[in-house]
């Protein structure tokens, strides 16, 4: 594990030998080893045409000079995953730590009085409620592609394609989170849902669609949509498992693609 200058600070990389020893330090018990040779070989089919971008060298253990890369945190990422989910993970994590260690090691120098002391237990506590905001939108574009947080789904669409969801109680859910309210006072009908001030414009948008009946007053409904920012939202609080989930669920944080089915 390294650091390199970028502008705007250091940023801590990984040369592909490292990520392949840690590859394998993660791999379960009695899996095969993966080499380095073939690791290169994949590099190219991972990271397409930005492959050459990363490409480094060494020096072995004969003093002869070998190819190999050096990967930032998302190209380090992005070839774990192209394993498995749990090596992205493990990772991201053991990058972001480095990171906070770096960035703590580079930014704030080691206090001389008590005063000093306060300020910096102040700066880091900022510094890394940063840090953790950008990792977790970093987390969410490398596990779930960009395409699934499309805006115009209801909750409830969105929700069916998250693994474990119990759909049927996101309402209920998003009522206690404030983000709606029912507008129903007669409790023998069916709920009519509105979007509070809070979530209006920001996390969801409500559709008022008048429906005329023939010989009777016409009525309205409201049709709320997930906005972008609002599916985004409802992925975070499905990674920190804050969603009602149903008593089958195998455990697993997986992110289906849309279908015709969930739609319905």
């Amino acid at each position: 594990m390294t650091s390199v200058p970028f502008k705007g600070g250091d940023a801590v990389t990984m040369i592909s030998l490292e990520l392949v020893d840690f590859i394998n330090s993660h791999r379960a018990e009695g899996a095969p080893a993966l080499a380095h040779s073939d690791f290169l070989k994949k590099v190219p089919r991972v990271l397409k045409k930005d492959a050459g971008k990363f490409s480094h060298t060494y020096i072995d253990s004969m003093n002869r000079q070998q190819k190999c890369y050096r990967f930032p945190k998302r190209e380090s990422c992005l070839m774990a995953m192209s394993y498995s989910y749990d090596l992205q993970a493990a990772v991201f994590d053991h990058m972001t730590e480095q990171e906070l260690r770096l960035a703590q090691r580079a930014a704030f120098p080691i206090p001389q009085t008590r005063a000093d002391a306060l300020r910096l237990a102040a700066d880091l506590d900022e510094h890394n409620a940063r840090l953790v905001l950008e990792n977790r939108a970093l987390r969410l574009r490398l596990e779930h592609p960009e395409p699934t947080f499309q805006a115009g789904l209801t909750p409830v669409q969105f929700c069916r394609t998250l693994n474990g969801v119990n759909s049927q109680k996101i309402n209920h859910f998003l009522l206690e989170s404030g983000w709606i309210y029912n507008a129903e006072t007669d409790p023998d009908r069916s709920p009519k849902y509105r979007t509070r001030s809070r979530a209006r414009d920001k996390y969801l948008a409500e559709d008022v669609r008048c429906i005329s009946r023939p010989g009777q007053k016409s009525i309205q409904t409201y049709l709320l949509t997930l906005l972008l920012a609002g599916s985004i939202r409802l992925q975070e609080w499905y990674l920190e498992q804050k969603l009602p989930m149903k008593s089958s669920w195998d455990g697993s944080l997986i992110q289906r693609r849309i279908s015709r089915e969930d739609l319905q």
